[in-house]
């Protein structure tokens, strides 16, 4: 019988970018922002059925990863926008990978 090994997988490269991305709307957001810059609000239009709470967490969770850049403008009333950083933009061809795969799965599920 084959042995298998413990891996460590908190040096695992795979479980970092898992911990990143790990929030249920990171890579649509990481979608949008790829587009174009965005205010919250603007962003909150694109996704509807995000509560603001939600969309706030993820965002912060994408600033505080390096992914995602919070510009705010000393203006009044103050203006924010969101944008991806250099790291946030090379994560979307990875983006584009899996829908990719999306697709073809959902193809090969209805042959089933």
């Amino acid at each position: 019988m084959e042995q298998f090994h413990e891996i460590d997988i908190t040096n695992c490269p795979v479980a970092s970018v898992q911990k990143i991305i790990r929030g249920k709307w990171s890579m649509v957001i990481i979608y949008f922002l790829y587009h174009e810059t965005l205010r919250f609000s603007q962003l909150k239009r694109k996704m509807p059925q995000v509560t603001e709470a939600n969309l706030t967490k993820e965002l912060r969770m994408l600033e505080q990863y390096g992914l995602v850049h919070r510009e705010i403008y000393r203006e009044v009333p103050p203006r924010v926008e969101y944008s991806l950083t250099e790291i946030g933009r090379k994560f979307v061809p990875v983006l584009e990978a899996l829908e990719q795969w999306a697709i073809e799965y959902e193809q090969e599920r209805k042959m089933l």
